[in-house]
């Protein structure tokens, strides 16, 4: 058990990052109302579309992620048959107020669409500063409150693998879940997306179980984690927090304190396969959690690796994937080709995990793979989907 223990502690540490990721929103773009707002400009689909990708170049906390961005922006134009855009990069330093000058900068330079920023808070203030002038953001953000009116994030959503999971889940039979979130933003964001999703899949939320974002405060929580899965009969365990912070602790206490995934679907909002340790751990066993894409993402990671000689960053594909869609709608030959209309075309596009698109509400749905721990190993029980339409959404 101490030994367990010593990875998670330090895990704990790390998961303050993460968090950042989230970003606040400085104002709600849904509720601007500037006349041309997600309207974008019209495009001439036979010259090159000048496009502004905003990254945190020297930003000493991400300036590996934002090298990782552009290699990933520069391999998709490469990929793009027919299509010209012109790829002018602005440094945000990873500050809000910045990035909303860059935009400025960017658009009045001729910019048609921003791709980036990273940061929540600093795509918010992007948004902000270019709505008047009618041009949509495609921010590589995955906080849902800064989406809506010009801004759309590209950053894979709780929502959306709350929704895949759960209606999995209900169709294997599970009909109420606890909800076990930590006492942070990251936290709140998780346990308001799985509370919508089981409302939309028809899954009964049987309690929500929450604790103090620390060794101590997940320790206190295990008890009264079993007491509500024992109180209310719920068939399923919904946990939203990641290897970096207190999943591998939960994974290990929770059977040790009597929630057999024998009898109780475990779920998982993040990744349970990195790091590798996790697939041992007893609460893994049988559980639930989405992963990309396996053919799509092997062939990114494959490209990306051919022509920079590195691995990418997890996140590279997000700007992969704002080139392939803005490539793909002008190939259509569409002058309204950047607007909100043809942001969010239903059949959306293929990416570098695999297929998505965007919402009218700006967030953004995306083909996932529903995956299991067998004998310490990932198996897959539902394939990533192909298109939109069929099963997985």
């Amino acid at each position: 058990m101490l030994a367990v223990l010593s990875t998670p502690r330090k895990l704990l540490r790390k998961a303050v990052a993460v968090a950042a990721f989230l970003g606040l929103a400085a104002c709600d773009p849904a509720m601007m109302s500037g006349p041309a707002s997600g309207a974008g400009p019209r495009v001439n689909t036979n010259a090159p579309v000048p496009v502004a990708l905003l990254i945190p170049r020297s930003d000493s906390g991400a300036g590996a992620v934002a090298a990782s961005l552009e290699n990933a922006a520069r391999l998709a134009l490469a990929s793009l048959d027919g299509v010209q855009i012109d790829l002018r990069v602005y440094d945000t330093g990873g500050n809000a107020q910045r990035a909303a000058v860059q935009a400025e900068t960017a658009v009045a330079e001729g910019a048609q669409i921003i791709l980036g920023p990273l940061f929540g808070e600093a795509a918010n203030a992007a948004g902000v500063a270019v709505a008047d002038n009618g041009v949509n953001v495609l921010s590589f953000s995955n906080n849902p409150s800064i989406a809506g009116g010009n801004v759309f994030i590209l950053g894979p959503t709780f929502r959306n693998t709350a929704d895949r999971l759960l209606g999995y889940a209900a169709r294997q039979g599970n009909s109420s879940v606890v909800i076990v979130h930590p006492q942070n933003v990251e936290g709140e964001f998780g346990k308001a997306a799985i509370q919508a999703a089981a409302s939309q899949n028809g899954v009964r939320v049987a309690a929500i179980e929450s604790f103090p974002f620390s060794q101590q405060g997940v320790s206190a929580a295990v008890p009264r984690i079993r007491s509500s899965v024992e109180t209310t009969g719920a068939d399923a365990i919904f946990l939203t927090s990641n290897a970096a912070g207190a999943l591998p602790m939960l994974l290990q206490m929770l059977p040790e304190a009597g929630v057999s995934p024998s009898a109780t679907q475990y779920l998982g909002l993040a990744r349970w396969d990195v790091p590798a340790q996790i697939l041992s751990m007893p609460g893994a066993q049988g559980g639930y959690f989405t992963l990309p894409d396996n053919a799509a993402k092997s062939a990114f990671d494959s490209r990306y690796r051919a022509r920079f000689g590195q691995e990418p960053h997890p996140l590279a594909g997000l700007a992969f994937d704002g080139i392939a869609a803005i490539g793909a709608l002008v190939r259509q030959g569409r002058s309204d080709a950047l607007s909100a209309r043809a942001l969010t075309q239903n059949s959306g596009f293929q990416g570098a995990n695999g297929v998505f698109r965007l919402r009218p509400d700006g967030t953004n749905e995306r083909g996932l793979a529903v995956a299991t721990v067998r004998n310490n190993q990932v198996t897959i029980l539902d394939p990533a989907p192909s298109g939109f339409g069929g099963a997985g959404f």
